[in-house]
């Protein structure tokens, strides 16, 4: 099953080996030396066990010999060590506490060590003051009683077990160090030779088994790089004609672009001529529209005046109505005077005032006729001219109308005309916004030409240099195989003979 595998994988088989090797004997070497440290580590917390119980039974043998000092000479300088000791007795006793902190037995020989110690040194602070205060005879016969000593022996032997404890505990240690380091020799030693071993034999045999599929595999090699060099060949002459026919479709591209753009030049220069047209176009509607509402504006005068006429003749006629009264008048006063004259000469001298007056009336009635006679004259001008006036303006009114008529018709020449420029100037937008697409549509099918163009150039190059590939493929194959499987020289020469011809 491991001959169908493929070359990655049987290498990754064979790295795999080695590393698992590796990694067993690395993790049980690493586990061993472990061990070791540990046991190690133990060996030496028991050596500073015994180190601290040494120290504990020295700084107490100070004190004790201090205070013997101090008895015999009663010289203060003799309690030096004996203050010195007590601290770092209680020091050193709670340094073995830690230390033991995991041996029970121990810690039960230290709490029955403890009581024992505080007696011993109340035993040497009593003698101390004894000697002090009572002198030497009294001091002397309490040392001689025996107390102190008593004490210091049960420390003695208490300290002795709890060293006897540790120094079975250090030969014990002892003993797994060895076996610890013996055994990581043995797991290094027999677990790099199996390692060797195993990697020697793995490689050796997927070094075979690739060595047959590289041959294999080689085999199809040549006969693809021969396919490949012929597939090379055609596709060179094939991208060769490709390459002409795209520079031709390029040039001709070309000249469709530069087309164009004249195009959308004369499309937007009819569409900025047209704009204009359609501003021109909507300041003459702008004007016809503003000469109708003035020609409106005229009529309505005219029909205005037309209207005054007509009541500046009824006036008229009312005015000679009231002249034809006033001339009634006027010649019935003038009877009225002539007949007053004629009774004033009548009457005589009384009556020649009132004849004078009367005569005055009839003058005034002359006068009052002339004048009404003139003015009646006067009305009939008045009259003839306001009939000629109202038939000038009836007439004036008709041919204002029929400006208005013509105004309105040319104001919708103007409208229509201005609409159609309008639906030119959008035609003529849309045109040269189509002739802008076209030319931008253009300049992309240009560059997309060129970049093809540029592409089959680039792949002609490519085919050219696949060939060379191939030809280097199929020495390099042959090469290869006559590396790795000598034996089948032989065999692979008819295939690279027919590569040749091919």
């Amino acid at each position: 099953m491991a001959i169908n595998w493929t070359f990655g994988r049987k290498l990754v088989f064979g790295f795999g080996i080695a590393v698992l090797t590796l990694l067993v004997i690395g993790v049980s070497g690493y586990r061993s030396a472990e061990r070791v440290i540990e046991s190690d580590r133990w060996v030496s917390h028991t050596h500073e066990v015994r180190t601290k119980m040494a120290d504990l039974m020295s700084f107490l043998k100070d004190a004790e010999t201090a205070a013997r000092g101090f008895v015999i000479t009663g010289d203060e300088a003799f309690l030096e060590p004996y203050r010195a000791a007590l601290p770092e007795l209680t020091k050193v006793t709670a340094d073995l506490r830690g230390l033991t902190v995991d041996n029970d037995a121990q810690q039960r020989r230290l709490a029955a060590l403890q009581p024992l110690l505080d007696s011993k040194l109340a035993v040497l602070k009593r003698t101390i003051e004894l000697r002090r205060t009572q002198g030497f005879e009294p001091t002397y016969k309490f040392v001689a009683a025996g107390e102190g000593r008593e004490l210091m022996t049960e420390i003695r032997q208490l300290v002795g077990r709890m060293d006897d404890e540790e120094s079975t505990l250090l030969k014990r240690r002892h003993v797994e160090a060895e076996l610890s380091a013996e055994n990581t020799k043995t797991v290094i030693l027999w677990g790099s030779l199996f390692g060797v071993a195993l990697v020697a034999g793995g490689g050796a045999l997927i070094s075979r088994s690739l060595a047959t599929q590289i041959g294999a595999a080689v085999h199809h090699i040549q006969s693809s790089s021969a396919e490949l060099q012929s597939a090379a060949n055609q596709q060179a002459s094939g991208a060769k004609e490709q390459s002409s026919a795209m520079n031709e479709i390029s040039t001709t591209i070309s000249e469709l672009l530069a087309t164009s753009r004249q195009i959308a030049e004369s499309a937007r220069r009819v569409s900025e001529i047209a704009e204009q047209t359609a501003t021109a176009a909507k300041t003459g509607d702008l004007t016809v529209e503003k000469g109708r509402e003035s020609i409106n504006g005229i009529r309505r005068q005219v029909d205005v005046i037309v209207h005054h006429m007509l009541d500046l003749g009824k006036k008229s006629q009312q005015i000679g109505s009231v002249l034809e009264i006033v001339s009634e008048l006027a010649e019935q006063t003038n009877i009225l005077a002539i007949n007053a004259t004629i009774e004033a000469a009548g009457a005589g001298e009384a009556g020649r005032r009132f004849g004078v007056v009367a005569d005055e009336i009839r003058k005034l009635a002359d006068r009052v006729g002339g004048s009404t006679k003139e003015i009646r004259g006067l009305i009939d001008d008045v009259r003839s001219a306001v009939n000629t006036t109202v038939m000038t303006t009836e007439t004036g009114s008709k041919a204002v109308e029929a400006g208005a008529e013509q105004f309105g018709r040319v104001a919708a020449a103007f409208s229509q005309i201005s609409g159609q420029v309008s639906t030119t100037t959008e035609a003529a937008r849309e045109i040269e916004l189509s002739t802008k697409q076209q030319s931008t549509a253009v300049e992309q099918v240009n560059v997309a030409i060129t970049n093809v163009s540029q592409a089959t150039k680039e792949a002609e190059i490519s085919t050219g240099q696949t060939l060379r590939t191939a030809v280097e493929l199929s020495h390099l194959s042959r090469e290869l195989l006559r590396l790795v499987q000598p034996q089948l020289e032989s065999a692979a020469r008819p295939g690279t003979s027919d590569s040749k011809r091919n």
